[in-house]
């Protein structure tokens, strides 16, 4: 819920172990076939089918979005100059 929330977009996952595994081998094979112009939702054909976990929060959005913005900030910040201070 919280990263429907913080990020105001509904959820899904798939029925299967360790699904962060299977999202980066999905993407580690599109990677090796990206020259051939085979897109990611070509790779992902046979995943297996997503169902909707949670949508966010009414009213999150107006909490999350300027502390989105903020950290934002933060992280170029710490990207163009990470000797300076937060």
């Amino acid at each position: 819920q919280v990263l429907s929330d913080v990020f105001n977009a509904p959820v899904y996952t798939i029925d299967t172990t360790n699904s962060a595994c299977l999202g980066s081998a999905y993407r580690a094979i599109h990677g090796l076939v990206a020259e051939a112009n085979v897109s990611l939702a070509d790779v992902v054909k046979s995943a297996p089918e997503p169902r909707l976990a949670v949508t966010p929060t009414t009213g999150a959005e107006e909490l999350y979005r300027p502390l989105l913005k903020r950290y934002a900030e933060l992280e170029q910040k710490v990207i163009y100059n990470p000797a300076s201070s937060c």
